[in-house]
């Protein structure tokens, strides 16, 4: 082995090693904060972890292109995407892994990782979601699929990455709702003009 390899695969294991951690301590937060019940609305101390980690992908990115499991293990790539997908307060940063996730080689990264990546960026945009994967409280307090766009073929698209069909996803979710004990907001429609506001200050759209 040449003393380049060498120092690529040192660098790629210690990119590896950086992106499990972080994708740990976001987790690690999540649940301290589900524990003390205080995950509501979006969290000061959960945004600063998503923040700090979005800034660290984009270096990591722009060093490497997207580290996908050709690049890191399949733990490392998969913790690199639970960070881009928890990048919503950095659009530039989510769009750009986006791009690169897209054009990654066959098997870098799980299709139903992008098809739940794209559905994600779509949403904040103000756009319709393609696959089904993003859900939340309508204006009646049943939790929902947001808009999709042709739903008809939504279905058909979800097979084609590896997802099962929507209603029993929408089944799970709804169940899963129950067993945490989690209640659909009471101002359900002030609740959605905050959540525009904060698409908007943050930058997803006008």
């Amino acid at each position: 082995m040449t003393s380049e390899r060498r120092r690529t695969g040192s660098t790629t294991d210690a990119i590896g090693a950086e992106l499990i951690a972080m994708g740990e301590e976001d987790q690690r937060v999540r649940a301290e904060l589900l524990a003390h019940g205080t995950f509501h609305g979006y969290n000061p101390r959960m945004a600063e972890v998503h923040h700090r980690n979005a800034m660290r992908l984009a270096e990591i990115m722009d060093a490497i292109g997207w580290p996908g499991r050709s690049a890191v293990s399949m733990e490392a790539a998969d913790a690199a995407w639970l960070v881009l997908q928890h990048s919503i307060g950095d659009p530039p940063v989510m769009r750009r892994g986006l791009e690169l996730i897209r054009a990654a080689p066959p098997g870098d990264v799980d299709p139903i990782q992008v098809a739940m990546l794209e559905d994600r960026v779509r949403t904040y945009s103000g756009l319709p979601q393609r696959y089904g994967t993003q859900f939340d409280w309508d204006e009646h307090g049943e939790m929902q699929p947001r808009p999709i766009e042709d739903a008809e073929q939504v279905d058909e698209r979800r097979r084609s990455v590896g997802l099962g069909p929507l209603s029993e996803k929408l089944r799970e979710i709804r169940e899963g709702t129950v067993r945490a004990g989690e209640l659909s907001p009471a101002e359900a429609a002030s609740r959605r003009r905050e959540i525009d506001e904060w698409e908007r200050s943050v930058g997803w759209h006008d």
